[in-house]
């Protein structure tokens, strides 16, 4: 009887996910590959620079019609019973973050009048409603927003569009706030994080690999944009990540004093660590560290590719962490995302071959009203997904090879 209940609310949680408003599930049309390759249910082994652009416009096309008439987009509400747990205040930093990486997407993609305007709406409810704050003594989701809405205001700081005294002011004044939330939550150890340790404290005492990762290379810019960023806090956050990694060039979830590989199929081993090895080394080569050298970001991204099946096969799983070596689905399109970062910090001959063979893994998992979807969550999951594949793709389209 405990198997059947258990077998309805899994049923439940798929009808009402179903439901989430503006989401097709029917698969995309299938596409002229490339190349020709001899498993044709892989898709091609590469693709061009045509087939990205065709990608990202169809994605942006799904961003712009998903947008609220407020600029926002998502809800701040629960939408699955897979997150009844959470803290109301997680709902509200789900969706300001999803808000932040949709920005951060229109920030990056060749402007049109629709674009623009989106881009206009999106970038001004970010600017004119609160950070989301903790929600309880272990949920802090509220860090999530903290890490892209800090990148999207470096984006938007840079953009020649938003020089204007009136938008530089807002958006100087917005991520220097969310630059000093970071500040305090930073924790002992230099990380951060979105659940609270085993101590419950103001300053939290858990953090992971890829969390601190993914928001150095932001704070680097930050600094050199002006904004007053304590090199010491990055130095921490620095030394956090270069003390996560292994011998084996994986990345561990989180810095313990003795790495936890209990296990022959263990996430820490590199084929659960696919996804952090990328945001790691491209955080630790963009805050100067020495570990992250060419070398190594090559052979990273080599492993990547070599052992992708493991993020193939955990992709849209229902319950994180259930899959192989304990992947997640949810670390299928971050990871993507920061491979493409690391591309381009390779040798500028070498980039547009590797950008080619990433591009198929994302446009193969683009539904057919051009959303993406990795773990189907509340909106920010389609939100955060289709994000993240504008931008790995965006990424190799920006520079003609040298």
């Amino acid at each position: 009887m405990a198997r059947l209940a258990w077998y309805g609310v899994i049923a439940a949680c798929v009808s009402l996910c179903l439901s989430v408003p503006g989401l097709t599930l029917e698969p995309r049309e299938e596409e002229t590959p490339t190349v020709q390759v001899k498993d044709p249910k892989i898709g091609p082994a590469t693709m061009t620079k045509e087939d990205a652009k065709a990608s990202i416009d169809r994605s942006i096309g799904y961003l712009l019609r998903t947008q609220l008439p407020d600029g926002s987009f998502g809800t701040s509400t629960v939408e699955s019973l897979w997150e009844e747990g959470y803290s109301n205040a997680s709902f509200y930093a789900w969706k300001m973050a999803g808000c932040a990486l949709v920005c951060s997407a229109l920030l990056a993609v060749e402007e049109t009048t629709e674009v623009r305007e989106g881009l206009e709406k999106s970038l001004s409810w970010l600017l004119e409603n609160p950070l989301p704050l903790r929600g309880s003594d272990w949920d802090i989701d509220n860090n999530w927003t903290r890490l892209y809405y800090i990148q999207t205001m470096v984006q938007a700081a840079d953009d020649p569009r938003f020089q204007s005294p009136e938008w530089k002011d807002r958006i100087t004044r917005r991520g220097i706030e969310c630059y000093e939330q970071l500040e305090k939550n930073q924790d002992p150890l230099g990380g951060w994080g979105y659940y609270e340790g085993i101590v419950v404290s103001r300053r939290p005492t858990w953090s992971t690999s890829f969390a601190t990762a993914c928001v150095m290379p932001s704070l680097v810019r930050a600094k050199e944009l002006g904004w007053p960023v304590d090199a010491k806090l990055i130095a921490r956050a620095t030394k956090y990540v270069e003390r996560c990694r292994l011998p084996n060039g994986a990345f561990t979830y989180g810095l313990d004093p003795i790495p936890r590989i209990n296990g022959g199929e263990h996430i820490n081993q590199v084929k659960g660590s696919l996804s952090r090895i990328q945001v790691c080394n491209w955080a630790l080569r963009r805050a100067g560290s020495k570990m992250a050298t060419e070398e190594r970001m090559r052979e990273g991204v080599d492993v990547f590719f070599r052992e992708h099946k493991f993020l193939d096969v955990a992709r849209m799983k229902p319950i994180p962490h259930e899959s192989y070596y304990a992947n997640a689905g949810y670390f299928y399109f971050f990871g993507h995302y920061y491979a493409a970062r690391v591309i381009e910090e390779l040798p500028a001959q070498e980039r547009e071959a590797l950008h080619a063979r990433l591009r198929p893994h994302l446009i193969k998992a683009q539904w057919k009203d051009g959303s993406s979807i990795d773990f189907v969550g509340s909106t920010y999951s389609w939100l955060y997904s289709t994000s993240f594949s504008v931008l790995a793709l965006q990424a190799g389209l920006k520079h003609s090879e040298e």
